[in-house]
């Protein structure tokens, strides 16, 4: 039989191990973990980040599957690679499902201050920006924040702030809990819903995220 290739994308500064809960079948499914690459300068559109990073697919028609700022990556490479599907998870679809809060430092330019807030306190970035309730489990987060690089960090901020997208991808299926405190359930629409998730369910409700990506590509 042959095996879809699925193709991951982690967070913002997140490394593959956050996918490490997920239990795919391996005789159904090859599996390829990306990592972020250095944007070529904070002025790097992202349409040309999203080439760059599509250059480590090598099948045709893969699966493409991003968390959060990950889930935005991955529609941006689908301009490039024709995926079969494309899943996103704890993530948007378009401009309009971004909370108010992100229109106003997109407004306001406060982001340009949130990098180095990540980079020497992670803990009161997450109650500042993803919210209070987030906090105690920032800690768990933090160990899976591989990517520390002050100039990517300014430059994946920047480009969810100022993301540009009106028409959800026609072969998208949108996973999201219904307690995301990044990208809150209220402002999302068409996806589906997993009771009590939280903005890093990818790692706390990992059994229900496989199940959901199993029965989407076997149906």
């Amino acid at each position: 039989m042959e095996k879809t290739p699925i193709y991951f994308v982690p967070g913002l500064a997140a490394g593959p191990e956050i996918f490490e809960n997920l239990e795919l079948d391996l005789e159904k499914y090859s599996l390829h973990y990306l990592k972020w690459i250095k944007p070529l300068a904070l002025e790097e559109d992202i349409d040309n980040y999203a080439c760059r990073m599509s250059d480590e697919i090598k099948e045709k028609n893969p699966v493409l599957v991003g968390v959060s700022f990950g889930g935005i990556m991955v529609q941006e490479m689908a301009k490039f690679v024709n995926p079969r599907k494309v899943i996103i998870i704890s993530s948007v679809k378009n401009e309009n499902e971004l909370p108010k809060r992100f229109k106003f430092a997109k407004f306001t330019k406060v982001y340009k201050f949130f990098p180095t807030v990540v980079v020497e306190n992670f803990e009161e970035y997450a109650r500042y920006f993803l919210g209070k309730s987030l906090k105690k489990k920032a800690a768990l987060y933090k160990k899976y924040l591989s990517v520390r690089s002050k100039k990517y960090l300014k430059w994946s901020i920047y480009n969810i702030i100022k993301w540009k997208q009106l028409n959800p991808l026609d072969n998208i299926v949108h996973i999201h809990g219904t307690k995301d405190n990044v990208f809150p359930f209220k402002n999302v629409k068409n996806a589906i819903e997993i009771k009590g998730g939280t903005h890093i369910m990818i790692l706390t409700k990992a059994k229900k995220i496989t199940k959901i990506i199993d029965e989407v590509l076997t149906c």
